[in-house]
Order: C-alpha cells, then sequence, then structure tokens
C-alpha cells in the first residue's frame, strides 16, 4: 500500500484520482469569480485592473490617472488595455501578479483594501486565455527605472506563471501602445483579449466606472469606449483618504483554526508573550487574565498545549474583557468626499451624508458611510437607485441578496417625506452605501454582495435614518 493520504487516495481509486491547482479550479468554474457570460466578464475585467490601480495609487499616496481603452477586435471579441499612474511593479514581481492565483499582497493583512483574495486580476489574464487562447502583456515602469515588457500566460496545471516574453522596451518607442498621450513616467499597463460583449445600460462598463467615479472623486478615469467615443470622470478634489494602517488581528475575531496555526509558528516563548506579540489590545495584564481564566500557565510554551487546551485558551481571550480592536486601520472618504463624488456625477438638488463612528463586528471592524442625492438632473433619470460599495468598489449584481438592500428596506422612508412603495423609497432618490472593513464578509469569491449581518445591517440602518431625518427637513422646509 502507498504510503500517505495522496498515495492512499490513488491507489484506492485506481489511479484516477490527483491533485488540481486552484487555477485548474477556477478554470472550471469561472463564473464564481464573475465571468458569467460576456457582458458580465468585461465588466469584471475592467473592475480588477481598477482596484488594482487604484489600489497602488493610494498606497503611495499619488492622485490616480486610470485609462481604459476598449477595442472591438469582432467575433463579440475585445482588446481591453488600462493604464495607471502609480509607482509600477519590480521585475521579478510582475508575472507572479498577473499569471498565479492567489499571489498577492493583501491577504494576510488586516488593512483595508479593495482587493482582498489575490485572485483578481490574475483570474483576468485566465479567462482572457481561456476565451481567445491569448496571454496578457504587462508594461510596467517604476521611477528612474527601465520598462519592463511580460507576455504572460498561466500554467493552469500548476498554478505558475509561464513567461513568454521578457524584455526592457522604451516606453515611447514602437513596443509600446501607441496611445501617446497617456503615457506616464511611472505606473502599469496592461493589455488582453477577452471574449466580451460591450454593452450600455445599468450593467456596463460606463456605469461601472460612473459609480467608481463617485466614491473615488480625486481619481481621473477616462474611459474610450469601442466606438472611439471617450468619457471623462474628472477629478473634483486633490484630498485622498487617510492610508489605512495594518493591525493584529483582535481575539475577538480568530478561530480556532487559526489561532491553532497561529501558536505553530509563533516564536514567542511563553504563552503571555504570544497573546501579547500576537495579537492588538493585549498587554501583559489582560493576557494574564486570559491565561488565569482558562487555567493555563502564563510562563507555558505555546507549543506545547493541546488541541483542547488551544480551544479553552481560545474561549477565555474571547469572555475576558479587552479594548476594541485600533479603528486606524480603516480609510472612510469622508462626508465632504461622499457629498463632491455625488454632485459630481448627479448634480441633484439636496445632498446629504454621514460618516458612522467605526464599531466591530467578531473582532474586525468596520465603518459605513450613507449618502443621499435628491431632485435636480436626477429627475430626468427616473425612480429610486442604490449605489453598493465595499471599501470603495461599486457592488453592482446581486442586490437581493446583499445587506445593503435590506438595510434600505428596513427603513420607514415616508417618516422623511420620501415616498414609498411597499418597503422600498421612491422617486428621484440616490441612496449611496459604503462599508469600509478590512474583511468584507462577501457572499461569494465574486465579492458582489455583502452578507447580511445583524451589526453590519444595524449600522447601515442607522445611518440611512440619520441622513434621511436631514433630508425630510429640507424637503419640508423646501
Amino acid at each position: 500500500m502507498a504510503e500517505g493520504i495522496e498515495g492512499q487516495a490513488v491507489e484506492a481509486e485506481g489511479g484516477d484520482h490527483r491533485e488540481i491547482s486552484v487555477a485548474e479550479f477556477f478554470e472550471k468554474n469561472k463564473h464564481l469569480l464573475g465571468f458569467e457570460n460576456a457582458q458580465k466578464s468585461i465588466i469584471t475585467v475592467v473592475k480588477e485592473a481598477v482596484d488594482n490601480s487604484l489600489d497602488a495609487c493610494e498606497e503611495e499616496e499619488i492622485l490616480p490617472e486610470i485609462q481604459v481603452l476598449i477595442d472591438d477586435i469582432g467575433d463579440e471579441k475585445c482588446r481591453v488595455e488600462i493604464r495607471d499612474n502609480a509607482m509600477g511593479l519590480d521585475r521579478e514581481t510582475i508575472p507572479k501578479v498577473f499569471g498565479k492565483l492567489l499571489y498577492g499582497s493583501k491577504f494576510h493583512k488586516l488593512q483595508q483594501s479593495r482587493g482582498q483574495q489575490g485572485i483578481g486580476i490574475s483570474a483576468s489574464a485566465m479567462y482572457a486565455q481561456l476565451t481567445t487562447g491569448e496571454p496578457v502583456t504587462v508594461w510596467s515602469k517604476q521611477k528612474g527605472e527601465p520598462c519592463h515588457k511580460f507576455i504572460v500566460r498561466i500554467d493552469t496545471e500548476n498554478n505558475e506563471p509561464e513567461i513568454l516574453e521578457d524584455e526592457v522596451v522604451d516606453p515611447e518607442g514602437d513596443e509600446f501602445p501607441a496611445k501617446k498621450d497617456y503615457y506616464f513616467d511611472h505606473g502599469t499597463t496592461i493589455e488582453m483579449d477577452i471574449e466580451a460583449k460591450y454593452t450600455k445600460g445599468h450593467h456596463s462598463v460606463r456605469n461601472y466606472l460612473k459609480h467608481t467615479a463617485i466614491m473615488n472623486p480625486y481619481a481621473r478615469i477616462v474611459l474610450r469606449e469601442p466606438s472611439g467615443n471617450k468619457i471623462e470622470y474628472p477629478r473634483v478634489s486633490k484630498e485622498l483618504p487617510e492610508k489605512p494602517k495594518e493591525i493584529k488581528p483582535h481575539p475577538h475575531g480568530v478561530e480556532l483554526g487559526v489561532l491553532m496555526r497561529m501558536i505553530e509558528n509563533t516564536d514567542s516563548r511563553t504563552v503571555s508573550s504570544f497573546l501579547q506579540n500576537e495579537f492588538t489590545r493585549v498587554g501583559k495584564t489582560s493576557a494574564e487574565n486570559i491565561c488565569e481564566e482558562a487555567d493555563i500557565d502564563t510562563g507555558r510554551r505555546p507549543n506545547t498545549m493541546s488541541k483542547d487546551e488551544i480551544e479553552t485558551l481560545l474561549n477565555a481571550a474571547q469572555e475576558v474583557d479587552l479594548q476594541s480592536p485600533p479603528t486606524d486601520c480603516l480609510s472612510p472618504i469622508g462626508e465632504d468626499l461622499v457629498e463632491k463624488g455625488l454632485q459630481k456625477e448627479l448634480n441633484p438638488d439636496h445632498i446629504f451624508s454621514v460618516t458612522r463612528k467605526p464599531t466591530v463586528y467578531k473582532g474586525n471592524p468596520f465603518q459605513v458611510e450613507v449618502g443621499l442625492a435628491y431632485g435636480g438632473d436626477i429627475e430626468e433619470e427616473g425612480s429610486f437607485d442604490e449605489l453598493r460599495y465595499a471599501n470603495k468598489v461599486p457592488l453592482l449584481y446581486k442586490k437581493s441578496a446583499c445587506v445593503t438592500t435590506k438595510a434600505i428596506e428596513n427603513v420607514s422612508w415616508n417618516r422623511y417625506n420620501i415616498s414609498q412603495t411597499g418597503n422600498r423609497p421612491q422617486g428621484p432618490l440616490y441612496v449611496l452605501v459604503h462599508i469600509a472593513s478590512v474583511w468584507v464578509p462577501f457572499t461569494s469569491e465574486g465579492k458582489e454582495a455583502i452578507a447580511n449581518y445583524d451589526p453590519i445591517r444595524k449600522e447601515m440602518k442607522l445611518a440611512l435614518q440619520e441622513v434621511g431625518r436631514k433630508l425630510g427637513k429640507e424637503l419640508i422646509a423646501g
């Protein structure tokens, strides 16, 4: 009999079983990542690239300049090129970012960011090679450094990048995409051919970028559509949100398996020092209280604890009264920028916003922002619409499954002189709801809706009621 779990499985099942890579899994289940059809897939590709660009710019405190260029290349296929002015990537990193799923810098950080999983942009590259057979081309330049060009495909069996071309090019020369009016001294450009259907309307690239511009009014975004039509979403503020800081996990938010892994990997020599070194808001006294509650010696070596003892320690840590985690890991855009974004894109008669104080769910800090825009140019567009955001990213799909929608439906809008049909407001009204968090509880890998957790829904409802009262008073006065 073959030794080990893998050998036993293969021999017992006649040799038909083998390990599959994460890239192979998502290649066959691309719908889980937002690649369900040609219309939705182009939005997903643009979204993942723009998210990366905005995060990269904010990380270096650069006012974002982003270009989205889309060409129709026939047979329901589009060439998508996205360019930014961020700091660029070093040569060693480029092929891994675009050619390896679950490779990223954000997954293990407790810090607000748009991307969390290290899947998005590499999944877009995988979708390109799956639907058109073409690899992704990347140009990236750091300030004062040469421009690197890579052509990369994903080896899906091994989830590793396959480098087809690696060279240094002149960013102003013939090797670079011939759109010289978009040249930046530093940044990244990606180009991929994908199966896509470019449309207009609510579920479209144009609408996604409009929603992005509302929540990121400090960015300048240019879209060139396949027809050649150019749309600019101008920057209306040079004020960037405060940069979020990374924090350690909080004992009230950790799960047993994670705690076991932390103990296995720690360099701390005692349980007390482990608790103080690996968690936020745990000092010497708190560590002693946790150990006393768990009946575990503070000086014991962490790796000598059994699973049952670790579980007892976890339960004790969650029972002991601790300070809430710090909230400087969050980066809300603030009431002023919410209102500037809504004014720029919607031009309403009335705007109100609120940024709630941060709160905590299962040890993870989160913060809710809400904006209401009423009347003005919205009169011409028709009735109510909601703008859902998670970490500044628009959520266009699965509205009915999202906690944001449920929070809106829990508000009695007629109290605020806003007409209501059933449990939804009516009239020339846009409702913006944004959750900023170190870990957004999405309902699926596609990151399209937020799970319906009571503390989150409660915070959203309170924020909606607060701005609803402000709008209601103005409507009465007006």
